[in-house]
């Protein structure tokens, strides 16, 4: 190929058409930035690209066998469309995955599956059912050097030692442009019952969160909410509670899912149950956790950091004491999503510091661009871990023509 590559937006309508021109970028040395619908394009540092590609026309499902619980879609495809799909055959995609699009501009379901899939952004139900990278079970990408890669069934193309369908999942579209992707899905609960607790300390939410996390109830969500974000909530019991909120969510088939509830309120007793909302209510709750609804009325700076359960509530207190936060804990305070005020920085050096000293990581979710352009988006790689994805961006995308800087400067 000769001459530089045409700039500007494409939307190939086939993997061959994408592979050849991500071929093209590499032979003219063109930085891609690589997307979906753009729903998470103010995510991450920001890309300086001469081009962009996007997967917006490579929609459709392929295949959907619901007796095997087996869907095959095009990475095009919005989650939206998706999940009526699978709502036609009670079925579900059982990492429930966080939907970013509406607290950075977006209406809810715009997202990709492949968007979803190359952030691996779990949601509560990832402490039952697993992340997303759990039910990937292949994938058809393009890597750097424009080559067509598959992994499970037969693989037109490998890369040799890895696997795709992990390495690509999280990666954020630095490793290869994902295509299709075949994924495993689950029957949808019949009934669902939530359990909240009102007015607990973060200490104490978290404790109550990770004694019913330890219970052969089989509870599939455990969230604990700081007072002033409760109050974005739709539901009133929750919004006019006027405190934090601890909510715990078991599911099931009906006389299942109640009895089983019932025995979670005995055992929560100390904590002071309060309310349980019945399955229209707790359905229309958690959606709206995935969708972040108590963080859609800001534009200030939000963190998602991970860290042990246990560390939890003194991490976010040993921050508070230096700047003003907003906490959401999920995972029985596995994961806490953290609203700063509109800071320079916004709060990245208290956040680091912090995070050094209890363990975890930091992933900045919004911020303007200045900010992002500036400050580490993604958690400072240690040494080993830095190698490992020197290592990784190499052998998919040795020209570094797909996101570059996307994650980490330089990679």
């Amino acid at each position: 190929m000769t001459g530089p590559m045409r700039l500007g937006f494409h939307a190939p309508e086939s993997v061959e058409e994408l592979a050849y021109l991500v071929g093209e970028a590499m032979d003219t040395r063109t930085a891609l930035e690589v997307m979906g619908r753009g729903t998470k394009r103010e995510l991450g540092r920001p890309v300086r690209s001469g081009a962009v590609v996007s997967t917006e026309s490579l929609v459709g499902v392929s295949l959907y066998e619901p007796t095997e619980l087996v869907l095959v879609v095009k990475a095009g495809t919005p989650l939206g469309k998706i999940e009526e799909l699978l709502a036609e055959n009670d079925q579900v995609l059982p990492f429930e995955p966080v939907d970013l699009g509406p607290i950075l501009g977006y209406g809810p379901g715009q997202a990709t599956i492949g968007g979803a899939i190359a952030t691996n952004l779990s949601g509560s139900r990832r402490i039952l059912s697993g992340s997303a990278r759990d039910h990937v079970l292949g994938v058809t990408a393009v890597n750097g050097r424009g080559e067509i890669i598959k992994s499970g069934g037969r693989v037109k193309k490998n890369v040799t030692g890895y696997d795709i369908a992990r390495a690509l999942a999280g990666s954020w579209g630095t490793l290869a442009v994902m295509t299709e992707i075949a994924l495993k899905v689950l029957p949808a609960q019949a009934e669902t019952r939530t359990v909240l607790c009102f007015g607990l300390p973060d200490a104490t939410g978290v404790e109550a969160m990770c004694l019913a996390h330890g219970t052969p109830f089989e509870v599939s969500g455990t969230l604990h909410i700081h007072a002033d974000l409760a109050k974005r909530f739709t539901d009133e019991g929750i919004s006019g509670a006027g405190t934090s909120v601890t909510a715990i969510r078991i599911e099931n088939l009906p006389a299942s899912a109640r009895y089983r509830a019932n025995r979670l309120r005995h055992m929560l007793q100390a904590y002071g149950p309060g309310l349980e909302l019945e399955t229209g209510r707790s359905r229309l709750f958690w959606n709206e956790v995935r969708t972040l609804r108590m963080f859609q009325k800001s534009s200030n700076p939000l963190w998602r950091i991970s860290t042990a359960p246990s560390k939890a509530a003194k991490l976010v207190a040993s921050i508070a004491r230096k700047i003003e936060v907003k906490p959401v804990y999920d995972w029985s305070g596995g994961l806490v999503w953290l609203e700063t005020p509109p800071l320079t920085d916004a709060g990245a050096v208290e956040i680091r510091r912090t995070l050094a000293e209890f363990g975890g990581h930091g992933t900045l979710i919004r911020a303007d661009e200045e900010s992002r352009s500036l400050i580490d988006v993604f958690q400072p790689l240690d040494p080993p871990l830095a190698a490992l994805s020197a290592r990784l961006k190499q052998a998919f995308d040795p020209n570094g023509v797909l996101n570059p800087g996307r994650m980490y400067q330089g990679l």
